[in-house]
């Protein structure tokens, strides 16, 4: 090491200092996202309280640093999970059964506003939203429709949904029974994260306390009753979506999966028996290093949470599993050509940080819902990443960069600060409640958007490079005919069935939500006796109550 320092110190004054004066570099000072500063060069001597053992360590072993598993990607690939929701059930149908036609390995089901929130598609208040953001789903028959012919016990399923997280679960659970499969039988995700709305994206329906008890129900239905299903996507992406840097992205995402371990061991459940179900959904952005140290440092930050914090003695309850998605916030409605290769090198990143399981954007969600021929193209994506780069063919194939595991280092450093601050709060929903999350995220969104602005930072196509003759595509039209559709539909179903027995169903999970009974079974109930989403979400509403969030600037 005294040698090299030597040659690095003739370096910088041989052969650095006279480029300087022949070329000075192009700013005083380079820094990732989150603010961290950027060297000119990493070396051996900014790795020497990196421990090559606890610190980096092997892929498949704690603190799991180099991924979950021990060959990743020479087992088999991540999961090609295209997020997919449009319109109608038959719409989303028919293009689900493309996709998978065409290689994708799972299904992720975007939902419409009204469903995000409780009301079935007759409501008042979903007029104008259903099936605008994502397809409608207000009965069991939606349900059965957007799964037709697509066999639940071969796929695997994300539904991204939150405040009504339970209900939606519920429905697909009934679905797969009455094709005689057992729950035990479905694998997937559902993302369950109540306190990221609260953070970031607002689709909440109850207070704090009573949404947490139902995602606490469902975590335990899922550890004894559907072991291969994940019971929350602790998310990030929302998070980073709404303005956070990639250090706040997971340091808040981190806060939360420690409330919800917290709450789950609350309710009686050993972390044991329910860890090894969780899993997380983070975000990717342009700056593909600080991407790759992100994902490697959550991962290792979580692993030390859960065994030294939690005491969970099951190593796979020590595993940070997570999902990602290329960042939508990134992507312009200028040259949306330009966002094919964004999401290109975003994708790559998520590889190279050993995702379990990858959405690419389509080129033209800027401006809407992704076209067919954009979905194709964002799936051709992974696919030239998984069988044309190599990129797979080795485990965490950046580690030992000077660079990257330096950035490694930092980016756990500063989240652990975050969780400190966080803790003395009283954690996450004590956090929540002061507004900390949510000042941080604006006052990281502000500063961003100022950058932008003044352009000191580079938005190709936006700020820099732009096209005089530049237009933007026009968006497709929704077709009204959807809603009248959805709406007739609704009121279809709820003629056609026993209404006493829905009513009951209805009744016993209204009695059941004032005890500390675990309301999934009384959901499922509902749900068999043909209660609809929107009724079963204002039979909660009776009892909670709905939480009005205190806005902040």
């Amino acid at each position: 090491m005294n040698r090299f320092h030597e040659a690095r110190q003739k370096w910088e004054d041989d052969t650095v200092r006279p480029a300087l004066e022949r070329s000075p570099e192009r700013q005083e000072t380079f820094e990732t996202s989150s603010g961290i500063p950027i060297q000119r060069l990493y070396t051996p001597e900014d790795l020497t309280t990196v421990d090559p053992v606890d610190d980096i360590g092997l892929p498949g072993e704690y603190p799991f640093t180099r991924g979950v598993q021990p060959t990743m990607y020479r087992g088999r690939f991540w999961t090609m999970r295209q997020y997919a929701g449009f319109g109608s059930a038959e719409e989303t149908n028919a293009r689900y059964r493309y996709l998978l036609s065409q290689g994708q390995t799972g299904l992720s089901v975007a939902f419409d506003l009204p469903t995000q929130i409780g009301y079935d598609a007759d409501h008042p208040l979903a007029e104008g939203e259903v099936g605008r953001t994502g397809v409608a789903i207000s009965t069991l028959d939606d349900m059965r429709t957007l799964f037709d012919r697509i066999p639940q016990e071969q796929v695997s399923t994300s539904l991204t949904i939150n405040a009504t997280a339970a209900v939606l679960v519920a429905l697909y659970a009934v679905v797969a029974e009455e094709r005689g499969l057992s729950p035990t039988a479905l694998s997937g995700t559902v993302q369950n994260d109540i306190l990221k709305e609260y953070i970031a994206r607002g689709t909440f329906i109850y207070p704090p306390k009573h949404s947490m008890r139902l995602v606490t129900d469902l975590i335990r239905y899922c550890a004894e009753s559907m072991p291969k299903w994940n019971p929350i996507s602790i998310s990030g992406y929302h998070i980073r979506e709404a303005g956070a840097t990639a250090v706040q992205e997971a340091a808040f995402t981190l806060a939360n999966g420690i409330a919800y371990v917290q709450a789950t061991i609350q309710a009686g459940i050993d972390v044991d028996a329910f860890a090894p179900q969780l899993s997380f959904f983070f975000n990717a952005h342009n700056q593909f290093f600080e991407e790759v140290a992100k994902f490697r440092a959550a991962r290792r930050l979580w692993a030390r949470l859960m065994r030294e914090r939690f005491g969970a003695k099951n190593p796979r309850s020590w595993l940070l599993r997570f999902h990602t998605q290329t960042g939508g916030s990134t992507l312009t409605a200028q040259q949306p050509e330009n966002n094919i290769v964004r999401v290109a090198l975003q994708a790559f990143a998520s590889v190279c940080g050993g995702t379990q399981s990858l959405h690419t954007n389509g080129r033209d969600e800027a401006l809407s819902l992704p076209t067919e021929e954009s979905a194709t193209i964002a799936l051709r994506t992974q696919q030239i990443i998984a069988f044309e780069t190599g990129a797979g063919d080795t485990v965490d194939p950046l580690a030992g960069s000077y660079f990257v595991e330096t950035l490694t280092t930092e980016i756990e450093t500063r989240v652990r600060e975050y969780l400190d601050r966080i803790d003395a709060m009283g954690g996450a929903l004590g956090a929540i409640e002061r507004g900390f999350p949510q000042e941080e995220i604006s006052r990281s969104a502000y500063a961003y958007q100022m950058a932008v602005e003044e352009n000191r930072q580079p938005i190709v196509g936006v700020n820099r490079f732009v096209a005089e003759d530049d237009t933007f595509p026009v968006a497709p039209p929704l077709d009204p005919e959807i809603e009248r559709k959805q709406i007739e539909r609704v009121r279809t179903f709820r003629a056609s069935r026993n209404e006493d027995a829905a009513r009951k169903a209805l009744e016993d999970l209204r009695n059941a939500s004032q005890t500390p009974d675990n309301l999934m079974p009384h959901i499922l109930e509902a749900v068999r006796r043909r209660a609809t989403l929107g009724e079963i979400c204002d039979t909660l509403r009776g009892v909670f109550g709905e939480y009005k969030r205190v806005e902040r600037f």
